[in-house]
């Protein structure tokens, strides 16, 4: 699934390519699965609106929708261009948010094609449909912000957790956007093995936590995130941080480091991958 840095890299592309454009108009598939809302409250939601800003809130990628303005059919409505909507996109396992030509050939597993006034197109393919879209006002998935929230707030996220640091770190009420790859990798750096409760941990533990939470997440977004499945960012490229992997994915191969062996554990229903000696 991706996570924080990928879907960081995927709202900023779209930002910088969409943003200030209008929607024409909306196609949506026949499939229920990927709709959280209604088709009917999306279409009418996101038609002749403005992409006011595309921005990440954990991991869903929002949309700031505003009124028409000037245009006519604002006028008509009685819209206004501070009337604010916002449309909400999460990517599931598989989901990709594309900005294509309308040429483009559409490909298998698209569920929904939003018309630009540009002549572009947002395309959103999800071979498994996991993703899921909707539209909402004052939209907030809770949780913290790890590239904003102050050490302070983060220690009291944790030291009193009786659960393994790992599934702290991926409790989305805690720390929104943290997912799998992410945590080994963090945990990896900070020197602390995921199956430790969080309370064990020391400030200074939870202070390296923190340092590594964030030198992690922003290295990944530097690098596009990573693309260890059917990840690519909206004009369809592929991000490189899974090259730089310390720990995730790599059981029973050599620790960066120190040349240990890595492990893989299973904490929760996920797959967990240390290095036994460089974590304590």
């Amino acid at each position: 699934m991706p996570e924080l840095p990928e879907v960081e890299t995927i709202a900023r592309g779209l930002a910088s390519r969409v943003r200030g454009d209008f929607i024409e108009s909306v196609w949506l598939g026949s499939k229920p699965e990927p709709l959280k809302s209604s088709a009917a409250a999306i279409a009418v939601t996101l038609r002749s609106r403005r992409i006011a800003d595309v921005r990440r809130m954990g991991k869903h990628i929002v949309f700031d929708l505003v009124g028409e303005g000037a245009r006519a059919r604002g006028r008509r409505s009685g819209e206004r261009s501070g009337v604010k909507a916002q449309w909400i996109v999460h990517l599931g396992m598989t989901g990709s948010m594309l900005i294509c030509k309308p040429d483009a050939e559409i490909a298998k597993h698209t569920h929904a094609v939003v018309k630009l006034a540009s002549g572009r197109e947002l395309r959103f393919v999800d071979p498994r449909r996991f993703g899921r879209l909707s539209v909402a006002h004052n939209f907030d998935v809770g949780g913290c912000e790890p590239l904003d929230v102050e050490f302070d707030r983060f220690i009291t996220l944790f030291h009193l957790r009786k659960t393994p640091i790992k599934s702290a770190l991926l409790n989305q009420k805690l720390l929104r956007g943290v997912g799998n790859i992410y945590a080994d990798e963090s945990l990896f750096r900070a020197g602390i093995r995921p199956r430790r409760r969080a309370a064990s941990l020391t400030r200074e533990n939870l202070r390296h936590l923190y340092q590594s939470v964030q030198e992690v997440l922003k290295e990944a977004i530097a690098l596009g995130g990573s693309s260890v499945s059917d990840y690519v960012d909206s004009d369809g490229r592929e991000g490189s941080f899974q090259l730089e992997h310390r720990v995730y994915g790599r059981e029973g191969e050599r620790c960066l480091r120190c040349k240990t062996a890595i492990k893989r554990v299973v904490i929760a229903g996920r797959s967990s991958h240390y290095c036994p000696k460089c974590q304590k």
